[in-house]
């Protein structure tokens, strides 16, 4: 697979994916910095349907895999988007943008997590 030129002189697509990377570090950071290696169990699940026990307590495994899920993201998005720009580009734009959207919201979702403990 060859990168097209216009793909690396495209300033929207290059800002994108700069921001992609940045917040792919952001929650490895986040994350590894918030983890405590004296806590033996984290709060990884809310349920609230249930009426009782709502937080569902587990290992720091499973919160590790929100850094595997953002370098997940990065790369499949980065790749379609890659694939797709020869089409059109606005929908590599838009394939972009919501890498971004996902990244955003497993930050936000992987902070709330950390700080209930």
């Amino acid at each position: 697979m060859t990168i097209p030129k216009q793909y690396m002189r495209d300033r929207m697509v290059l800002l994108i994916v700069s921001v992609n990377i940045f917040l792919t570090f952001l929650l490895g950071v986040l994350t590894l910095l918030r983890l405590d290696t004296g806590h033996s169990s984290y709060i990884v699940q809310y349920r609230s349907n249930a009426t009782i026990d709502a937080f569902k307590s587990g290992s720091s495994v499973a919160l590790l895999s929100f850094i595997v899920f953002g370098l997940l993201v990065l790369i499949f998005h980065t790749v379609i988007s890659l694939r797709v720009y020869l089409i059109h580009r606005q929908l590599a734009v838009t394939v972009l943008g919501l890498g971004t959207l996902l990244l955003v919201l497993a930050i936000i979702v992987s902070n709330a997590l950390l700080v209930l403990r």
